[in-house]
């Protein structure tokens, strides 16, 4: 399988000729989910569902369906019928080969008096897990976990013991569209030294394969 970083918290995997795009959101490229066979959705912040990007993509496909949970399918499932799926914890299936599991409920905490709204994250192939915006432990192993290294609502010392709990072989860095440049070289360091795994980040456009 070929994961390409895109911006933010937007990834895609590829194999067999087939493209899975996991949070086309508008940080991420206009094109970040065209030429999708599946896309799926973690929750509604627009860094993370963008309608214009969903709607690209499903045009540009008339095969490819979404996959989200219920507040996002409910903004975007009248214009493509029976294309959009909601999902929640628990639910499994499999689409354009690739098989998902879906893990957790709800987004974490950006402050108290912010009402938490609902988040799920995706464990494809048993294998590359997204948590969307949250920091949720599927109880699978994971080898590729794609790590939200920045945001309002966490910090480094959560993020490192994050990745001590769910000990994926290797720790990818997405949702890091607001992390400067000055402040890279110390989130690497430090997440690499104390996180006990193969730590990396990969620039929007950049590949690897799993």
């Amino acid at each position: 399988m070929r994961l390409t970083k895109m911006t933010h918290a937007c990834i895609r995997l590829e194999k067999d000729g087939q493209t899975l795009v996991i949070d086309p959101g508008t940080f991420s490229e206009q094109d970040a989910a065209v030429g999708a066979d599946v896309i799926l959705v973690t929750h509604e912040h627009p860094d993370h569902f963008n309608e214009d990007r969903l709607r690209a993509a499903m045009e540009a496909n008339p095969g490819a369906g979404i996959w989200t949970l219920r507040s996002v399918a409910e903004k975007i499932s009248a214009a493509f019928p029976g294309r959009v799926h909601t999902v929640g914890h628990g639910d499994t299936f499999t689409a354009a080969g690739f098989d998902v599991q879906v893990h957790g409920e709800l987004h974490a905490v950006i402050h108290p008096d912010i009402p938490r709204i609902t988040n799920v994250g995706y464990l494809v192939d048993g294998s590359v897990f997204h948590p969307g915006d949250a920091l949720t432990v599927p109880g699978h192993p994971v080898e590729t976990l794609l790590l939200p290294v920045q945001a309002p609502w966490s910090k480094i010392s959560e993020v490192i013991d994050y990745v001590r709990e769910v000990k994926p072989r290797r720790a990818i860095d997405v949702h890091d569209a607001l992390l400067t440049d000055l402040a890279r070289p110390i989130y690497d360091r430090q997440i690499g030294e104390l996180g006990g795994t193969d730590h990396g980040r990969l620039t929007p456009g950049e590949t690897t394969d799993l």
